[in-house]
């Protein structure tokens, strides 16, 4: 029997239910300890929130955090332009033939959690999904595309290309020069897709996961503890723990995820249940700042039993104790897919402390801004490291974003000539925009956008040997101004048929950095 407790982080008939969950056995974790660690959450969180003008003040640091760190339209459509380019060189290998794959995305980008700094994930998928890839069968994919993309670098137009073959799923990473954004491809990884689809339909039932997901994701990054590579959290396993703290306030922001799946994983299936379940958190009118805090609070009261068996299941919506292949992990969050993975499995045991300092640390922070004993700056950057973040194109949103404004810059003479400036690998380095759909993928329906999928990696999306789904090295940096410029005429569109631009707003230094170290 499967409880779905409603409002409470456990079922409320039951202290204890056991059940079954892929080859691992879970407990509904005892209803009595439950209840002491909520009831404890609430007296901490009221002991913190003692100024209202403090948490107003707290409120618009947040929410004004999470607007920065937003993408814009057109950083939406930089990124469609890689995987497009992509897709050209899929076509140029393979032929436009049956036989041909096509390069998708899934991760933070398509669950629309990304900002600036994120990876790009993507899926070489066949067209056939009925067919099974043996790993060496993935490699040598891989390798065809390496080859090309080495002979791309060697012109300028792509940057630290690297195939890591002894992952658990081979990967080739990039950085593309263009739009400096850091690429990881692996091979039919349509279970990565179908999470990716689900989570980013899920955002659609309350603004607020969304808005949480991003901001959690940023202060971890922050804080040097979003890395798989490194075994601390990936990405997967934030956005699971935020779902789950949403499913287990009262009332409830999000329902039970095996309540939305119940009538199938398909993406039809899945928009019309979510359909059913808008307004869901309406009764719940905890603001971004209650959430933010009390988020922490939660993770600081666990960290004794994570160790005894406890487990986060966003299926479930409340904690259970489980173990996996008789083991008790440092950290549980079951995956929602498949029940019997754990996507934070690699979290180390030494990795951990690191984690609880940056939740103590920030707590501690959070009450010393409530008590006036820190400024809201001081606090802005020991959340996030710094006050703001620049776009690639600033003053832009989605509402007013034009791209033809963007086109119109080129309209004088000798446009298309404009010189390139000197990338940081010797090599010329274009800065490019194409011209817009009339929709832009931001804004279309999920049934207008590629399917995709494939097997897996660390990032809880299913296996491999990513540093970080929205992390990891950070890529190149548009190069200043200052630097010296080529003399050579350049060709007006590089080999992914994107036509040449400088940086639409001359010094750029700031613009790829790591917010904090």
């Amino acid at each position: 029997m499967e409880l779905h407790g409603k409002g409470s982080s456990f079922g409320k008939d039951e202290s204890q239910v056991k059940g079954v969950s892929g080859s691992n056995l879970y407990i509904i974790w005892d209803k009595v300890q439950v209840e002491k660690m909520e009831e404890c959450d609430r007296k901490t969180l009221q002991k913190i929130v003692v100024s209202r003008t403090q948490f107003f003040i707290l409120e618009k640091l947040l929410n004004d955090a999470y607007g920065i760190r937003r993408p814009k339209a057109v950083e939406y459509e930089l990124r469609k332009q890689v995987i497009q380019g992509l897709n050209n060189i899929a076509k140029e290998l393979y032929g436009n033939s049956a036989s041909c794959p096509v390069v998708e995305e899934f991760g933070s980008f398509l669950m629309d959690l990304f900002t600036i700094e994120s990876d790009l994930d993507l899926s070489i998928n066949f067209r056939s999904s009925s067919y099974v890839f043996p790993r060496d069968e993935e490699i040598k994919t891989l390798q065809k595309f390496e080859k090309k993309l080495r002979s791309l670098q060697n012109e300028g137009y792509v940057q630290r290309v690297k195939l890591i073959m002894r992952a658990r799923v081979p990967i080739i990473k990039f950085v593309d020069t263009a739009t400096s954004v850091r690429c990881d491809i692996s091979v039919e990884n349509r279970i990565g897709i179908s999470k990716s689809l689900i989570i980013r339909l899920i955002t659609s039932i309350d603004e607020r996961f969304q808005k949480l997901c991003v901001l959690m994701k940023t202060w971890a990054k922050a804080h040097n503890i979003n890395s798989p590579r490194d075994r601390t959290l990936n990405s997967f396993t934030i956005v699971l723990l935020v779902a789950f703290h949403l499913q287990t306030r009262d009332p409830p922001i999000l329902p039970p995820f095996s309540d939305i799946l119940k009538d199938g994983v398909d993406p039809a299936s899945v928009n019309n249940s979510v359909r059913n379940f808008q307004n869901y958190g309406s009764r719940n009118t905890e603001t971004l700042a209650g959430l933010f805090v009390s988020f922490l609070i939660k993770l600081a009261s666990v960290e004794k039993l994570w160790p005894k068996g406890l487990c986060a299941s966003t299926y479930l919506g409340h904690w259970i104790h489980k173990t996996w292949d008789t083991n008790i992990a440092t950290m549980s969050v079951e995956d929602f897919l498949d029940r019997a993975q754990n996507v934070a499995g690699r979290v180390g045991k030494q990795e951990v402390k690191k984690i609880y300092y940056a939740i103590h640390y920030t707590i501690e922070n959070l009450s010393r801004f409530m008590n006036f004993k820190i400024e809201e700056f001081e606090l802005n950057s020991s959340l996030f490291g710094i006050d703001y973040m620049n776009h690639r194109y600033p003053n832009l949103t989605m509402n007013n974003f034009n791209l033809n404004d963007v086109m119109d810059r080129r309209a004088g003479p000798n446009w298309s000539t404009w010189p390139l400036t000197t990338g940081q690998w010797g090599a010329p380095q274009p800065q490019a925009v194409t011209a817009s759909p009339e929709i832009l993928w931001a804004q279309q329906s999920v049934y207008d956008q590629p399917m995709m999928g494939g097997p897996g990696w660390t990032q809880g999306w299913g296996g491999g040997a990513s540093p970080s789904s929205s992390g990891g090295a950070y890529g190149a940096a548009f190069m200043d101004d200052q630097l010296s410029w080529p003399h050579e005429m350049q060709p007006t569109t590089d080999p992914f048929g994107r036509r040449f631009q400088q940086h639409p707003y001359g010094h750029s230094s700031n613009v790829n950095h790591p917010p904090f170290r």
